[in-house]
């Protein structure tokens, strides 16, 4: 699957040392790897899903959305051409606000 990282997750990663960002990477390709890993949020959030993970006793998460059951039931459209958007990481303080202003905007 293909990435599609937004200006949120790419100005925390960008400002991250390098053990954290190679942590980020590895979640990005479990991601990757199975997309419905995440939980699915409802409300203001829904169709994205967040995945959790830890890096030295912090708990990060990462806010993705999937492609669409509607994108995986298209007759020959390969797996490989779907494309996850990443709308950011960080830590838990503020990051659904963060996120739900992101969106609107």
């Amino acid at each position: 699957m293909q990435r599609n990282y937004k200006p949120p997750f790419k100005f925390f990663v960008k400002k991250q040392h390098g053990p954290l960002k190679l942590a980020i990477e590895d979640a990005v390709d479990n991601v990757c790897a199975n997309p419905r890993i995440g939980e699915s949020k409802i409300g203001d959030l829904q169709g994205i899903r967040v995945h959790k993970f830890t890096h030295k006793k912090q708990e990060y998460l990462i806010a993705y959305r999937p492609p669409t059951d509607d994108d995986l039931a298209v007759e020959g459209v390969e797996i490989e051409l779907l494309i996850i958007d990443f709308y950011q990481v960080g830590v838990h303080e503020n990051f659904y606000e963060d996120l739900k202003n992101y969106l609107k905007s």
